[in-house]
């Protein structure tokens, strides 16, 4: 049993990785390397950021902590050659350029391959290196609505619902950063490199065999009520105080406690599945949470098996004693909120 003084691990230690200066999942793939251990230096632009001011950090650090940074002009022979020798040094690469952008440039798989026969060469992109959208620009929910997604948030009478910020570009960071580990471990069994065409589409179909399962089954997308979108027991729910809670009871006992929370004692728990009485039942349940604020039914449900959460603004998750116990998050000396940790790796023993 490990305890809180367990050291932490960090399985990337060693590993070089040269990072492209981009925007959004790039940048991010390559914070959640550095967070495993990995050492990350970003080539930066002497320009300024593609992005609006309005998304743009005034101090700019968060997606930079934790690695180092060299500025380069890449059109500047001298700097491309300065480049090349650092990724002759790196075990990885992150670029999040459109196709083609890094050829141009002189700094494409075949030449660094050239340089560096064991270098795992990661690509950011929303739509992949080839396919008739490979050249178009896109974002985030661009990328949820195309693979399919998106659709699934749809009820009648009510457009699909926006995706929660950046989910795409999140989700596309993780699997480049999965993709480049996966590739770096063969690297180390063969000794050759390879390119990680790390398109966000790609990774969130990888993402979809669990919704294409529950489709598959008539959970979503189908002509029947949804336990998803028009069941009782898998909502969200206005309290008194205009806070919102969660609740998903899927399973039979978890139910039968939510019944049995909420007083419900005339409600069979065995009829669970009646999709007759779920708009009755869910008009219930929701007039019974709205009769109490959301700090009532914090005390009486959080942390129980009736599957229940509230609804945190950024500011309060950050505060939250389950997260401040797993060290989640940190607030910087200008009040901003920043995780602190991500995945961690312990000692078996």
């Amino acid at each position: 049993m490990h305890c809180k003084s367990s050291p932490l691990m960090f399985p990337l230690s060693g590993i070089k990785i040269v990072e492209f200066e981009g925007i959004g999942p790039g940048p991010l793939a390559g914070f959640m390397l550095m967070q495993m251990g990995a050492d990350v230096t970003v080539v930066g632009r002497p320009s300024a950021s593609a992005l609006p001011d309005e998304l743009t950090p005034k101090d700019g650090t968060l997606l930079s902590r934790g690695k180092r940074r060299v500025t380069l002009n890449l059109k500047h022979d001298n700097d491309k050659a300065r480049a090349l020798d650092m990724v002759a040094q790196s075990d990885g690469l992150i670029e999040g350029n459109r196709p083609g952008v890094m050829e141009r440039l002189g700094l494409g798989p075949d030449v660094c391959g050239e340089r560096n026969p064991r270098l795992v060469y990661g690509r950011m992109t929303g739509w992949g290196q080839d396919g008739p959208l490979a050249q178009a620009a896109g974002h985030d929910m661009n990328y949820v609505a195309l693979t399919g997604l998106m659709s699934l948030t749809e009820q009648p009478g009510h457009p699909p619902m926006l995706p929660p910020t950046v989910v795409g570009d999140a989700a596309g960071a993780l699997g480049l950063g999965f993709g480049m580990v996966s590739a770096l471990l063969g690297a180390r069994n063969t000794g050759q490199g390879c390119v990680v065409d790390g398109a966000i589409v790609d990774v969130l179909a990888m993402l979809s065999p669990l919704v294409q399962l529950i489709r598959q089954g008539g959970g979503v997308d189908g002509s029947e009520p949804s336990v998803f979108h028009d069941s009782p027991f898998y909502d969200r729910y206005l309290c008194s105080d205009g806070r919102y809670i969660t609740v998903g009871a899927i399973e039979p006992p978890f139910y039968a406690l939510l019944l049995k929370q909420l007083e419900l004692t005339d409600v069979d728990p065995a009829q669970q599945m009646d999709k007759s009485s779920w708009p009755s039942l869910k008009a219930r349940i929701a007039q019974r949470f709205a009769s109490q604020p959301s700090v009532h039914w914090n005390a009486l449900m959080e942390g129980t098996d009736s599957c229940f959460a509230p609804v945190l603004n950024m500011a309060e998750a950050a505060s939250h004693p389950h997260n401040v116990a797993r060290g989640l998050y940190g607030v910087t000396a200008q009040g901003d909120i920043e995780t602190m940790r991500g995945m961690r790796f312990l000692p078996l023993r």
